[in-house]
């Protein structure tokens, strides 16, 4: 979540016409994230996220990330529900931009995190896998490992302003990577973006799922390898096994991986770090001025993809 877009109180009070969500009590910007432009909105009735779609986000595709957010509700899972105004619809036009308001969920990010916490998250990674499985909508992971090469050419002539041989390192595990990706794993639709400030908890307990917008149809193993690079590395990017192996049991009580999927979890997550590699660099090589966004460090992850490449293989993660 982020601000790059200003709503006007005048521009809000039109836009909250069309709802029967009360008066507004209090307005405020989310500076967290790297997307999306979001308010925390609460009105006389309750308490709602305002979300704004900005350029990277295809418009073409947020039917799609709402319905799985409907999906996921409605299957009882703790997920936003979109909101929607008098004559039934969600998605609307906000200052230039397509917006939607959306339910708000109790519970906190946690800042420190233990392996009940990655037990917790792996545990609803496999409810959600588990769920989606009748979900009939497919979207090709725009972020996949067909996208980063073009990435990499934008990006890595400026890579060594940051890190003397980071652009080697970008380089050199693009070729790796493509030479062994893994094919014909498990499918499914996956969060893909499963990161700490996208899991609220009241307690060990997760009370919030947010942010599907880089949801998509992909191999389960990955979502799998996205959580192990956000959620089992230290301040210190050091990596805690007992974090991974909390996360991977838990989710291998409720769906249970593969041989093929073990074997591939290697790779699954240098590509994993790669690619959150890739797209911060990106951000902070590109940052909007006026944006009340908080830019993330891209070498949190290349610290983490050198890791990986010293896996031997699953074992190392999570036995």
């Amino acid at each position: 979540m982020a601000v790059f877009t200003q709503v006007s109180d005048v521009a809000l009070k039109a836009f909250l016409k069309a709802y029967d969500v009360g008066t507004v009590v209090s307005f405020k910007g989310i500076a967290e994230g790297a997307e999306n432009t979001n308010y925390l909105l609460r009105t006389t009735k309750s308490t709602y996220i305002l979300t704004l779609y900005e350029k990277r986000t295809r418009l073409s595709d947020l039917p799609y990330y709402l319905s799985i957010m409907e999906h996921l509700a409605g299957s009882g899972l703790p997920c936003p529900l979109p909101i929607k105004d008098k004559d039934g619809i969600a998605l609307k036009q906000l200052s230039g931009r397509s917006a939607c308001l959306i339910s708000f969920l109790e519970g906190v990010s946690v800042a420190g995190i233990n392996a009940e916490h990655c037990g917790a998250v792996g545990d609803m990674l496999a409810q959600m896998h588990l769920s989606m499985a009748n979900f009939p909508a497919k979207l090709a992971n725009a972020q996949s490992i067909q996208t980063w090469a073009d990435l990499t050419e934008q990006i890595t002539d400026q890579a060594d302003a940051l890190e003397a041989g980071l652009s080697d390192l970008i380089k050199d595990e693009l070729v790796y990577l493509e030479a062994n990706w893994p094919k014909n794993l498990p499918m499914g639709t996956i969060h893909a973006d499963l990161f700490p400030d996208n899991v609220l908890f009241t307690g060990d307990k997760i009370t919030g799922v947010i942010d599907f917008y880089f949801a998509c149809t992909d191999f389960m193993a990955y979502d799998l390898a996205v959580c192990i690079n956000a959620w089992a590395f230290d301040e210190n990017h050091i990596f805690q096994p007992a974090r991974a192996k909390r996360m991977f049991e838990r989710y291998d009580i409720l769906r249970q991986f593969t041989g093929d999927e073990l074997s591939a979890l290697p790779i699954l997550c240098r590509g994993a770090a790669l690619r959150f590699l890739l797209t911060r660099l990106y951000d902070w090589q590109n940052q909007i001025e006026g944006a009340m966004v908080e830019v993330k460090d891209p070498l949190d992850y290349a610290k983490r993809l050198k890791f990986h490449q010293t896996v031997r293989d699953a074992a190392d993660y999570v036995f």
